[in-house]
C-alpha cells in the first residue's frame, strides 16, 4: 500500500473519529445542562424568584428526559454516563425542589428543615437504587417514584398558586402550606416504596393500552403549550396518585409484592390479563446454593472431558 493511500485512510478516519467524540459529548452536555438547571434554580430560589426556580427544574427535566435516549440512538452509553447522571438527579430533582420549598413554604426558625433533608436523603437512595437495579436500558415500570416526577411536582406548585384555578376557586382555601409538608414527606417515601410508576406511555391504536397512551401524550402536549400554570402540578399529583392506586389494585386482586420484587414490572407487560402470575423468592442463600450446584456441574464436565477444572486466576 502506499504512502498516498495511507494518508487518505487516515484523513478518512478523522471525520468518524470526530462524529464519534460528538456522540460520547453530547449525552453528557445534556446531563450537565440539567446539573445547570438545577444550581441556578436554588440560587433562583434563595433569591425569591419561585416562578423562575419552578421553570429551570422543568427545563432540567426535559434535559434528563433526553440524554439517556440520545446515548441510547448513538451507542455511547456508558457507566459513566449513568453515574454521572444519577449525581446531577439528586442537586436538580432532590436538593433544588428541596429547597425551593424551604425558602418558599417552610419555616426556617425552627427544625422544618429536616423534611428538606428527609427529602434529599431519599431523593439520593432512589437514584442509588435506580443505579442497581434499571440503568443503562430502556423501561417501562419505575420501581419507586421517579425523582424528576418527585422534584417537578414541588417546583410546579408555586405556578399552580399563581393561576386563577387557584385563586379563585375553593382550592385556595385550602392549607396549602400545611399540607404540603406532608406532600413532601409523602414524594420522598413513595421514592424509596415498591410502588410500580409507568414510563413513558406506549403510543399507537393497535391496543387499548396505546390509544389510552397516545391520548395520554397528546393531553399532556396541549396542557404545556395551553395551561402551563394549571396543568403541571395537578397533572403531577395525578401521576403520583395513579402509582399508589394501580399498585392497591393489584395488590388487592393477589398480585402482592413479595422481597424487594414490585408489584408491576417490565416482565409483566406482555402478559394476558388472565396469566398468574408467580414470583420467585430468590433470597442471598438460594443464589449462593445455585452457584455452588452450578460450580460442582461444570467440575464433573471437566473431570468427565479429562480436563483438568480452572483455578480462580485462569481464564479462557
Amino acid at each position: 500500500m502506499s504512502m498516498a493511500e495511507d494518508s487518505t485512510d487516515q484523513m478518512g478516519m478523522q471525520p468518524q473519529r470526530r462524529m464519534r467524540r460528538a456522540y460520547v459529548v453530547l449525552p453528557s452536555g445534556l446531563t450537565l445542562a440539567n446539573l445547570l438547571c438545577g444550581v441556578f434554580a436554588i440560587v433562583s430560589a434563595s433569591r425569591g424568584q419561585f416562578d423562575f426556580a419552578g421553570l429551570l427544574i422543568i427545563l432540567g427535566g426535559c434535559a434528563d428526559a433526553l440524554d439517556g435516549r440520545v446515548a441510547r440512538a448513538t451507542g455511547s452509553g456508558s457507566r459513566f454516563g449513568s453515574e454521572l447522571d444519577s449525581l446531577v438527579d439528586v442537586i436538580t430533582f432532590g436538593l433544588a425542589p428541596a429547597m425551593i420549598m424551604y425558602f418558599a413554604v417552610l419555616n426556617r426558625e425552627g427544625w422544618e428543615w429536616m423534611i428538606a433533608f428527609f427529602y434529599v436523603a431519599c431523593a439520593a437512595i432512589r437514584l442509588a437504587r435506580f443505579n442497581v437495579e434499571q440503568a443503562g436500558r430502556a423501561k417501562r415500570y419505575f420501581h419507586g417514584l421517579p425523582s424528576p416526577a418527585a422534584g417537578m411536582t414541588l417546583a410546579t406548585y408555586y405556578w399552580f398558586s399563581q393561576s386563577t384555578l387557584y385563586n379563585e376557586t375553593i382550592l385556595g382555601d385550602l392549607p396549602w402550606h400545611f399540607w404540603l409538608r406532608f406532600l413532601m414527606l409523602a414524594l420522598a417515601f413513595l421514592m424509596i416504596s415498591n410502588v410500580s410508576y409507568p414510563a413513558v406511555p406506549t403510543v399507537g391504536y393497535k391496543k387499548i393500552s396505546e390509544i389510552l397512551g397516545s391520548l395520554v401524550v397528546a393531553g399532556t402536549i396541549i396542557g404545556i403549550i395551553f395551561l402551563r400554570k394549571q396543568f403541571y402540578f395537578p397533572a403531577l399529583v395525578a401521576y403520583v396518585v395513579y402509582g399508589v392506586g394501580k399498585t392497591v389494585f393489584f395488590g388487592l386482586i393477589g398480585r402482592k409484592p413479595r422481597g424487594d420484587v414490585p408489584v408491576i414490572s417490565d416482565l409483566d407487560e406482555d402478559l394476558e390479563p388472565d396469566t398468574q402470575i408467580v414470583v420467585a423468592d430468590i433470597t442471598p442463600e438460594r443464589q449462593a446454593a445455585r452457584r455452588r450446584r452450578r460450580r460442582r456441574s461444570h467440575q464433573r464436565d471437566d473431570r468427565n472431558r479429562g480436563t483438568p477444572p480452572s483455578g480462580p486466576g485462569e481464564s479462557e
